[in-house]
């Protein structure tokens, strides 16, 4: 389903405008993108064995170029350069399709969803639930109704906590970690597990940053409730094996919830081949808007679920006597949802898959190989995690320089990278840090930003500026 279908006569195709915001509302820096030309980038050092540009020897079918056409903010200026942003495990840009899905919603078919007997009413809610079934095609699932629509990964991970944790979690109960998660697949667990008196267990991990597949599977019992695991690390870019993961915790009848956030953009997602008890994913990682995500879990999962939050869409009926609630999914819908980021998040679905999947997948992993040699030649960089299944997520140290200075050196060359902890302190305590430089690339990113990254580091060290003593 195509956001056409989505949004289909609402407005004829010569109203819908280039850009969902008028140049003038935009900062000066971004109209002035436009206008500047882009100085030339800095060439890297050679270095004695210089990587294999996947750009000049793709052989993938997709094209990064076409990609960037599509995406405004990427043809703007930043402290004078061209702006490379490679920070996007924190967040994505938005190709034009998403901007112009939202303009064309709020401009044409502006109302709330379900019960509205006018015609904008229908319109929006078809596009709603338009949304939800291509959601539900995206990830493989065999129904809409198996979807819940949630504000992103983390509160869809605490819907399965409140709901499902406090109706199935008990005294001496287990759920496990591994150390490699995001904060928030592991708050949640502890705040239930500590109402519920059961407990949080850690999955340690081995020094290339993968799971430690023996101890995980010593620490699986029959007190395990459920395992909660990242189908992408955002931190390392580990991608632990969640297919067989799953399959040994069902031997013990745990549940399994995937948090599929960095996963989504980088390789396709079958729910039904993993066997996944719950699936959850962020709109904004996957070109969407902010705001908006999605839960998906096993029908009978979800049926057997209490409603987490009470009021307005979510019920049947209401009394003082009784209230009963709506079916699945809508009883875990409390309110007005977000009908724009929908209608937006189904159009960056539509833009990805247009380049195939496997193709954009290919090409990535061509670019990773390339980012991974290229960054090799930088004196004193150390990249954390090596494993071999892993996406674009470059997390890096550099001798001499804390992680702040190094975000703010690149800065000001137009590169947007990441410094901190990353939201996932246990994984970086692994290592015995407490923060780190990440750069994460997406598919329009190019061989020739990773030269202009791998350049500027180059010019760091030789530069001195805020090397530690």
């Amino acid at each position: 389903m195509t956001t056409s279908d989505l949004l289909g006569g609402l407005v004829p195709p010569t109203a819908i405008p280039p850009t969902a915001v008028p140049p003038t509302a935009l900062p000066s820096a971004v109209t002035e993108a436009t206008a500047a030309a882009p100085p030339e980038a800095t060439a890297p050092r050679p270095s004695p064995s210089a990587p294999s540009s996947p750009s000049a020897s793709n052989a993938t079918g997709f094209s990064p170029e076409k990609a960037r056409e599509d995406v405004p903010i990427l043809h703007r200026t930043v402290n004078g350069r061209p702006l490379v942003w490679l920070d996007n495990a924190a967040t994505t840009q938005k190709p034009r399709q998403v901007i112009e899905a939202l303009a064309v919603y709020y401009a044409t078919a502006n109302s709330n969803i379900h019960r509205g007997a006018h015609t904008l009413a229908r319109e929006a809610t078809e596009a709603y639930e338009g949304g939800r079934a291509a959601i539900a095609s995206f990830l493989g699932a065999q129904s809409p109704d198996s979807v819940v629509f949630t504000r992103g990964t983390t509160e869809a991970v605490n819907l399965v906590a409140q709901s499902w944790g406090r109706a199935n979690l008990g005294p001496g109960d287990e759920i496990l970690v591994p150390e490699l998660e995001h904060h928030s697949d592991i708050v949640p667990w502890q705040r239930i597990a500590a109402e519920r008196r059961a407990r949080v267990v850690p999955v340690p991990l081995l020094p290339d940053g993968t799971i430690d597949q023996d101890a995980y599977a010593d620490l699986l019992s029959y007190r395990t409730q459920l395992v909660a695991i990242s189908h992408a690390s955002n931190t390392l870019g580990t991608v632990p094996p969640v297919r067989e993961m799953t399959a040994l915790a069902h031997r013990y009848d745990a549940r399994v919830l995937i948090d599929g956030a960095q996963a989504v953009a980088h390789t396709p997602v079958d729910v039904t081949d993993l066997d996944a008890d719950f699936y959850a994913f962020s709109g904004h990682k996957i070109f969407g808007p902010t705001g908006i995500g999605a839960l998906y879990a096993k029908p009978e999962v979800l049926a057997s679920m209490p409603p987490w939050q009470g009021g307005g869409n979510m019920i049947d009926s209401v009394s003082f006597d009784e209230t009963t609630y709506a079916p699945d999914p809508h009883r875990f819908e409390a309110g007005t949802g977000h009908i724009s980021g929908v209608v937006g998040l189904a159009a960056a679905l539509d833009w990805l898959t247009g380049f195939g999947r496997e193709a954009v997948a290919a090409y990535e992993d061509q670019l990773m190989a390339y980012a991974v040699q290229s960054l090799a030649t930088v004196p004193g960089l150390e990249l954390l995690g090596p494993a071999a299944d892993r996406i674009g997520v470059l997390t890096f140290t550099l001798t001499g320089f804390d992680a702040a200075t190094i975000a703010d050196w690149l800065d000001k060359d137009g590169i947007a990278i990441r410094a901190g902890h990353h939201c996932a302190q246990p994984a970086l305590a692994h290592y015995g840090l407490t923060d780190a430089a990440r750069a994460s690339l997406a598919l329009y990113n190019t061989a020739e930003e990773v030269d202009q990254l791998t350049a500027s580091l180059h010019d760091l060290q030789h530069s001195g500026v805020g090397k530690a003593e």
